[in-house]
C-alpha cells in the first residue's frame, strides 16, 4: 500500500491547480460536471496507463535506475525548451 499512497500523492499534488484542472473548471460550469469528471478520470487513467506500460517495456531493456534518469533528463529538456522558446509553448 505505500506504493499506492506514493503515487497517488505524487499524482495528486502534481495535477492539482494545473490548466488541465482549470479547464476543467470551466467545462464542469457550463456541462454536465459528471460527464467532464468520467471523461476527465478516463484520459488521466488512459495516460496513465501508456506511461506504465512502456515503462514495463523499457525496463526489460534497461535498468530501472536509467530510466529514473530518463525521465528526469526529459523532464529538464522539456522545462529548458519552455523557458528557451518563452510563452506560448504549453
Amino acid at each position: 500500500m505505500t506504493a499506492f499512497w506514493t503515487v497517488f500523492g505524487l499524482v495528486f499534488l502534481a495535477e492539482l491547480g494545473d490548466k488541465t484542472q482549470l479547464a476543467l473548471l470551466g467545462l464542469a460550469a457550463d456541462r454536465n460536471p459528471f460527464v467532464v469528471w468520467l471523461a476527465a478520470t478516463a484520459a488521466l487513467a488512459a495516460s496513465s496507463a501508456v506511461a506504465v506500460l512502456v515503462a514495463a517495456w523499457l525496463k526489460s531493456w534497461l535498468d530501472p535506475r536509467w530510466l529514473h534518469y530518463l525521465a528526469a533528463l526529459l523532464f529538464v529538456g522539456l522545462g529548458a525548451a519552455m523557458l528557451w522558446r518563452g510563452p506560448g509553448l504549453g
